[in-house]
């Protein structure tokens, strides 16, 4: 008899999670049918997609508004059709303000409901919780902290590792990267990262290259690598760095003109024509240090062993928006920075909004560069680190989900 798993995932990364789902799914069992809503990763290992992944991209509250219908309508479709015939067990991978509704009513109708990647209520919006215990049958969640919390509220849990663990290197190349971009194995170079979103680099960009020119003045030699997401982005930051030109400094972007996304794609890291390799990973892998916008990036530099300063600012209009929708003027943790997050201090540096200055930024960012106690500190830390994270992901996910089956 045919088992037929629901999935609905919503953004690049949520692809390639349940594309390696997938593929364990169907190692373990050959008669089964994955359905709903996914991209091209899933796609490639034989998913029936009912509708595109782009179907849910939304960038902001305001580009939310404007897709509203759209999302209706795919919503509609997607419950009803899983209403009128259930599968065996439904599996949605983030994407929470569409997954958690849909598995609230999927669950009611008797349908085991598995969800992926936990939803941040350690930092906004806690009594989500309760919309969870409704919705879901079992948590999967990425960080080791957030076990307990589940644990807690009495809602089944399993801590299955971050997958960007296996697939950055416990020990960095940073002499391989180095020759690939042609940079010498003795020159002192940081990672500059101001955001893939255009808000981001509009209001990180002339403060990260400010702090650069100031940077710059205590080394003349100082090199700078700065990834960039798509040619959009690229366009933008140049404009800022027009106005303020920086020595050694070398954007970096995709051919495609957009990287991958980097999560749970396991890939040779070193070979220079792997199209799927983040240029970011090079310019991190490459860097002594790094400047970065708060997000995932902060995770992979901590992973790829890189002191780092995490900055962030918001508009005021997006302060309220977020204030409004939260409930919260500030985060229910005192930390923004996954690598702080997990280790539940101020590992490194983060300077936010007033506190993002260009002198700021610059004086934490040379203490990165240069302290090497600190920095051999930091490794150790970063390497704990890397090693409770690393756990076989998919593995863990596909039993879970085979257990939900009846």
């Amino acid at each position: 008899m045919t088992t037929r798993v629901g999935m609905v995932a919503g953004e690049p990364s949520g692809d390639l999670l349940a594309a390696r789902i997938l593929q364990g799914l169907t190692a373990q069992q050959t008669d089964i049918v994955c359905e709903g809503i996914g991209g091209p990763e899933m796609l490639a290992r034989g998913f029936q997609a009912w509708h595109p992944m782009a179907a849910l991209s939304v960038f902001g509250y305001v580009d939310a508004l404007k897709q509203l219908p759209r999302l209706v309508s795919t919503y509609l479709d997607t419950k009803n059709r899983w209403l009128r015939q259930p599968p065996d067990v439904f599996v949605g991978i983030d994407a929470p303000d569409f997954n958690l509704r849909l598995e609230a009513q999927l669950r009611k109708a008797g349908i085991p409901t598995i969800h992926f990647v936990g939803p941040s209520i350690w930092a906004w919006r806690y009594e989500r919780i309760h919309k969870i215990r409704d919705a879901v049958s079992h948590m999967l969640v990425l960080f080791p902290f957030e076990e307990a919390i589940y644990q807690k509220e009495g809602i089944p849990v399993t801590y299955v590792g971050h997958p960007l663990a296996r697939v950055i290197p416990m020990h960095p190349d940073k002499a391989g990267v180095r020759a690939r971009l042609g940079i010498a194995p003795d020159a002192r170079v940081l990672a500059l990262m101001p955001g893939s979103r255009g808000s981001e680099v509009r209001l990180l960009a002339p403060r990260f290259i400010e702090a650069v020119r100031l940077l710059q003045q205590r080394d003349p030699d100082l090199h700078v690598l700065v990834p960039m997401v798509n040619a959009e982005r690229r366009k933008e930051f140049e404009g800022f760095l027009a106005s303020t030109p920086l020595r050694n400094c070398r954007v970096l972007m995709h051919p495609a003109g957009a990287g991958p996304d980097p999560a749970a794609q396991a890939v040779d890291q070193h070979n220079p024509a792997d199209p799927t390799r983040p240029v970011a990973w090079d310019a991190m892998e490459a860097a002594d240090a790094v400047l970065v916008a708060s997000g995932t990036a902060t995770l992979e530099a901590a992973l790829f062993k890189r002191p780092m300063v995490i900055s962030y600012v918001l508009s005021p209009m997006m302060r309220r928006i977020m204030a409004w929708k939260s409930g919260q003027e500030r985060p229910l943790v005192p930390w923004v920075g996954l690598p702080n997050v997990l280790a539940q201090e101020f590992l490194v540096p983060e300077l936010l909004q007033d506190d993002a200055t260009p002198e700021k930024l610059a004086d934490a960012t040379w203490k990165a560069l240069t302290d090497t106690a600190y920095r051999s500190n930091l490794k150790t830390r970063y390497t704990q680190m890397h090693a409770t994270l690393n756990r076989d992901t998919a593995g863990l996910a596909t039993k879970v989900i085979l257990d939900h089956i009846a």
